[in-house]
C-alpha cells in the first residue's frame, strides 16, 4: 500500500457489474478532477486469443479439462504484482492493452502506428508521469498465488459479485448475444472454469474492503432456462464493508440518502438495485477524496 501513489482495484468476473463501478468512478474522477491511470485486467492475460485456444487444446490433450482465464497458468500474476509494487513506490510502471474488438484495434493502431488485430495485445509502454492514482478493473485485482501477492499493494479493494445464478444468467445471455455461442457451449465453459473460479476468483472477495452483491428478487433457481436477465428494479444490492472504521463509513447517513435501504448486519446495508450506481458514488467518493488528501 502507498499513501503517495494509491491503488484502487475493482475485482469481479466479466458480466458481474464491474462496468457499473467503472462508470461510478469515472463520474468521481471527472467531478474531482482526478487524473488516474486505468489498468485493464485482460491486459495481464498470458496468451492472446489465438494462443489461448492452442493452450486450451494442449491442456485438454494432457488431461487438464479446467484450463481457463481464471487460473494462474493463463495469467501474468507476477507481472501484475510488479506493476502494483512499482506504482505504489514511485508512480511508474508499464501497461498494455488487450484489443477486444475492431474498434479498439483501429484506435490503438492509429496511436501506435501498428497493424494489430482483435484478440492481440499492444506492446508494453510506460505509464505517463503525474497520475493521481491507479484504477484496476478485472479478474485478479486482489489475487494471491505462490510468490505473487497482488492484494498487499491495494489501498482500496472493491468486489462486484452477483449471486452465482445471476452471474451465470448474465454470462449465458452475453455470450449468446455478443459472440453467438450456443447455450450448451456456454455451460461447458462455466463447468470448465469452475475449479479456477472457486480457487482463484472467490477468495478475493474476502480480501476486499467493500463488496457489492446484486441479488435478484425474482426466481433464478434454474439459470440455464432463464428467458431474460433480472433488471435492476428486480434486484437488491447487498453492500458489505469489511471494516467501517477504516474509511469512516457513515451508515445512518447512507440510510437517509438511499430511499428504501436498510441495515441487515452492523457492517452491511441493502439498497434497491436501481440505486447501485448512486450508492457507489456516495460511498466511494469520500474514500477517494481521503486517499488523495493523504498524499500530501
Amino acid at each position: 500500500m502507498s499513501q503517495k501513489h494509491p491503488i484502487v482495484a475493482v475485482t469481479g468476473s466479466s458480466g458481474a457489474g464491474t462496468s457499473t463501478v467503472k462508470r461510478a468512478f469515472e463520474h468521481i474522477f471527472f467531478r474531482e478532477k482526478i487524473n488516474p491511470v486505468i489498468i485493464e485486467g485482460d491486459s495481464f492475460h498470458r496468451y492472446n486469443r489465438v494462443e489461448m485456444r492452442a493452450a486450451m487444446k494442449q491442456a485438454a490433450e494432457s488431461g487438464n479439462d479446467h484450463f481457463s482465464h481464471f487460473g494462474p497458468e493463463a495469467n501474468l500474476f507476477e507481472k501484475l504484482e510488479e506493476l502494483f509494487r512499482h506504482y505504489g513506490a514511485n508512480g511508474t510502471g508499464q501497461k498494455r492493452y488487450y484489443l477486444h474488438s475492431e474498434e479498439e484495434a483501429d484506435e490503438h493502431n492509429a496511436r501506435l502506428n501498428t497493424q494489430l488485430k482483435p484478440g492481440e495485445f499492444t506492446p508494453w509502454e510506460d505509464i505517463p508521469p503525474g497520475t493521481d492514482l491507479m484504477f484496476y478493473e478485472g479478474l485478479h485485482g486482489l489475487t494471491k498465488h505462490g510468490a505473487a501477492d497482488v492484494a498487499q499493494h491495494v489501498d482500496l479493494g472493491i468486489g462486484v459479485v452477483p449471486i452465482v445464478n445471476l452471474e451465470w444468467i448474465q454470462k449465458i445471455f452475453r455470450d449468446n448475444a455478443e459472440r453467438g455461442y450456443s447455450a450448451e457451449a456456454i455451460v461447458d465453459t462455466i463447468l470448465r472454469r469452475m475449479p479456477d473460479y472457486v480457487n482463484y476468483i472467490t477468495p478475493q472477495f474476502s480480501r476486499t474492503d467493500i463488496n457489492f452483491q446484486r441479488v435478484p428478487t425474482v426466481d433464478t433457481s434454474n439459470p440455464f432456462i432463464a428467458r431474460d436477465i433480472p433488471t435492476a428494479d428486480e434486484s437488491m444490492v447487498v453492500i458489505r464493508v469489511r471494516d467501517p472504521k477504516k474509511f469512516n463509513v457513515d451508515f445512518p447517513y447512507l440510510i437517509n440518502m438511499l430511499h428504501d435501504s436498510f441495515m441487515s448486519r452492523r457492517n452491511t446495508i441493502v439498497v434497491p438495485g436501481g440505486k447501485m450506481g448512486l450508492a457507489m458514488e456516495i460511498i466511494l467518493a469520500p474514500i477517494i477524496e481521503d486517499l488523495l488528501k493523504k498524499r500530501g
